[in-house]
């Protein structure tokens, strides 16, 4: 039986549902001859760790109680309890710092927090410094492969010249759906309504996860850029912003403001045989995300949903693009995604 010692950092959504796997897994993964030893978690403001993490691990019913006290919204505080894989599934860009220290220390990073691959690059390229110790699948795309299929491709020798993609779920339904002619702002609010936006959707309609999302796929080509070099669109301009204007003022008053400006751009777009969708457009000579025009033939112009969609672009996918597509967010998704990377790491351990 291999073991694989384990340190998840965030007790969120993601987090607590990948503890849950993990435990529910037990059996299967005794079958793969695997057995994931969880030696501490922590949240922002506490840390729950094995005394010996050589041999020692926190039990199955453990973890289940520290699931049920974060769903509580306690803290681990309330707990006591007397070569690693570092797992990140918080929000927070201030990670880095503890994760480059892991790196130093040899241990296995997983990701399903994307700051930390968005940082200036002196800090990223620490923390890529050592790959095949680095797993962060779930950073882009929660379970689909888009990250590893990207990787092999490049491994091979084939490369690649485009990637354009429509990597929010929430963005792919707005755009999907004013396709029909509701307008912009009842689509925005329907979508927050049914739980696709952040509770303040302009954390979604600004661009900025979509952005950190085409980041890290710019990087894995070797393009050496900041966020701050990127072309970001945000759908609502800055006299909307969380700063200026109150939330319910924005979504009764400042939306409908912005519905005919998109309603213009999807006449303009169907008149040229187009449709809209917030991408992210990466090539040779661009690294932006916003709204493009796409032929209503292509898997981008065929999502309905709140769907992922990436179509890659290369010497051997040059006509027909190798095209990834499904479901892109959600707690078990991504959790699922994350408890992947973990065991692929397996046999970097004795």
């Amino acid at each position: 039986m291999k073991n694989l010692p384990v340190f998840l950092m965030g007790c969120g959504g993601v987090g607590r549902q990948l503890l849950q796997h993990i435990v529910s897994c037990r059996s299967l993964h005794a079958k793969q001859g695997v057995h994931l030893r969880v030696v501490g978690v922590c949240d922002s403001k506490s840390l729950v760790v094995v005394a010996d993490v050589l041999i020692a691990e926190l039990d199955d019913s453990f973890l289940l109680e520290v699931c049920r006290v974060k769903s509580n919204g306690s803290s681990l505080q309330t707990l006591a309890n007397s070569g690693l894989a570092f797992v990140d599934c918080s929000a927070s860009a201030e990670t880095i710092g503890v994760l480059n220290q892991v790196v130093d220390f040899g241990c296995c990073v997983v990701l399903a927090n994307k700051k930390p691959l968005t940082v200036p690059m002196e800090d990223y390229d620490k923390l890529v410094s050592r790959p095949r110790r680095l797993r962060h699948e779930s950073t882009v795309g929660a379970g689909l492969p888009v990250i590893a299929s990207l990787n092999r491709i490049i491994s091979s020798g084939d490369p690649v010249y485009r990637i354009i993609g429509s990597l929010s779920g929430t963005l792919g339904y707005v755009m999907s759906e004013v396709e029909y002619g509701r307008p912009f702002s009842q689509v925005v609010n329907a979508a927050k309504s049914l739980g696709y936006t952040e509770p303040d959707p302009r954390d979604d309609l600004g661009g900025m996860d979509v952005a950190r999302k085409a980041l890290i796929l710019a990087r894995l080509l070797g393009r050496r850029l900041n966020l701050d070099n990127m072309k970001i669109e945000s759908l609502y301009p800055e006299e909307m912003g969380p700063d200026v204007m109150p939330l319910e003022d924005f979504l009764v008053n400042g939306l409908p403001l912005l519905d005919q400006k998109i309603e213009d751009r999807i006449k303009q777009a169907s008149a040229n045989g187009n449709v809209l969708r917030y991408v992210c457009l990466i090539d040779d000579a661009r690294c932006e995300v916003g709204i493009q025009e796409v032929s209503k033939d292509s898997a981008l112009g065929r999502l309905r949903g709140s769907d992922n969609v990436v179509e890659i672009y290369s010497r051997c996918y040059e006509k027909q693009p190798l095209v990834i597509q499904g479901a892109g967010a959600g707690n078990d998704t991504t959790a699922a995604g994350v408890l992947a990377d973990i065991l692929d790491i397996q046999d970097l351990f004795p």
